[in-house]
């Protein structure tokens, strides 16, 4: 199975099929990068989120979820310092969605992405009923086929291996 990041692609012949075959993650990769792109610049600009209590704030949320997270303990962790946590997630899923969105790095990225969907999942919206209704588990189902394939076309990865292939004069 060939993994490289073939961009002849553009002077192939072929059929739809075989193009959207070849695009399928790229609006799950784009929704993903945006998206979290979004989350992480709405917490940083979000006076009452960067906060260890009141309305609206980091702390406040984690506190009203711990007794109902499937992993109390993560919760008490970030409690400690509730605010350099909200600037962690923040940050995180900032750098997850520009790395998502340019193909930087897009499996470490997205392996980011999926473990902030699944600490969320398990503390946040544990107790969201029918499970269905939350949409952590769904983030982190959405990550999965980005942290298996990656980001092999449209990517400054697929720029970065054509380059090393073409210095070493072929497949690596």
């Amino acid at each position: 199975m060939r993994t490289d990041t073939d961009t002849s692609y553009l002077n192939r012949g072929g059929d739809w099929r075989d193009t959207a075959t070849r695009y399928a993650l790229l609006p799950l990769r784009i929704f993903l990068g945006v998206t979290f792109i979004y989350a992480g610049l709405d917490k940083l600009t979000d006076s009452a989120f960067l906060k260890s209590g009141g309305a609206g704030s980091v702390g406040d949320t984690m506190r009203a979820a711990r007794d109902s997270a499937a992993i109390p303990a993560l919760i008490d962790m970030a409690l400690k310092n509730p605010v350099g946590f909200g600037y962690a997630i923040a940050l995180g899923e900032l750098a997850v969605g520009i790395g998502t969105l340019l193909g930087l790095l897009g499996r470490l990225a997205a392996l980011g992405g999926a473990l902030i969907s699944l600490s969320l999942w398990l503390t946040v919206s544990w107790a969201t009923t029918p499970y269905y209704y939350g949409n952590d588990l769904a983030y982190l189902m959405a990550w999965l086929p980005l942290v298996l394939a990656g980001a092999p076309y449209l990517s400054l990865d697929a720029v970065w291996r054509s380059r090393r292939r073409q210095r070493t004069g072929g497949y690596r």
